[in-house]
Formats: structure tokens, C-alpha cells, sequence
């Protein structure tokens, strides 16, 4: 595991372009941390780090989001789920893994059966205003 204390919104943003740079395609990354932690903005770092130039909003009421770049870039939110069944009807399971695709995950917990365990997972923990700890698991 990897500890970073970000001390600003352009740090987090950074980091989740630096990791980006080093995906290969079929990774899932799990973002994990409280309302207004820092997920999404970690999420729009990824997406930079994939090649990907346009505008990247938090997909709460959409639930999923998906964008051209390097790789596809998936990004869901699960803060909306009440059941699986709508992540299936949505074509979750087509995105997940799949050689060509980064998905990124917000509040994964909610769907804990439709996510294997080999995935990266990124918790993010506010500190203050501005600061945040991050934590990087399974990402070599």
C-alpha cells in the first residue's frame, strides 16, 4: 500500500493522472471516500492520464459515463444503486475487465458481488479544506 498526502485539488488531480499513465487496459479502480473527498477530481486526473480532453462530470444520476481517449475511460457511480439488476440491465458486466477499458468506481460497496477482488483501490480521506489522505492499494 501507498500513503500520499495531497495538499491540494491539483495534487489529487495529478496523481490519478500519474497512475493513468501507467494503465494497460482492463483495470478497475475503486475510489472509496466520504461525499466531497475527492473522488471525481481524482476520476478527471485518471481520464487526462488516458488521452481524455473533454469535460468529465460525476456520473450520479446517470450512473455511468464513458469516454474515448488512450483507453476507454468508465466511470461509474454507485451512489444511486438500490440492486444489481440495474447495473446489469445498464451492461455493466460488458465494461468491467475488458482489455480496452479503465473503469473507475465510486461507492463500489454497494454492488460488492459484481467486482472481483483483483482491482485497484484508492480511498481517499479528507484531512482538511484542502488536504487529503490517499492511499493506493494493489497497484504495482
Amino acid at each position: 500500500m501507498r500513503e500520499i498526502l495531497s495538499r491540494s485539488i491539483e495534487e489529487t488531480y495529478n496523481l490519478g493522472q500519474d497512475i493513468a499513465s501507467r494503465l494497460q487496459g482492463g483495470e478497475v479502480i475503486i475510489l472509496d471516500g466520504d461525499l466531497g473527498a475527492g473522488k471525481t477530481v481524482f476520476a478527471k486526473g485518471l481520464a487526462k492520464g488516458l488521452d481524455i480532453d473533454c469535460i468529465i462530470n460525476s456520473p450520479t444520476f446517470t450512473i455511468m459515463n464513458v469516454y474515448q481517449g488512450r483507453l476507454k475511460f468508465c466511470h461509474f457511480d454507485m451512489y444511486r444503486i438500490d440492486d444489481e439488476d440495474e447495473l446489469r440491465e445498464l451492461g455493466f458486466d460488458e465494461y468491467i475487465g475488458h482489455k480496452d477499458n479503465v473503469c473507475a468506481i465510486e461507492w463500489a460497496s454497494k454492488t460488492p458481488s459484481l467486482i472481483s477482488d483483483d482491482v485497484i483501490k484508492v480511498s481517499i480521506q479528507k484531512i482538511d479544506q484542502d488536504s487529503r489522505m490517499i492511499r493506493v492499494e494493489g497497484l504495482e
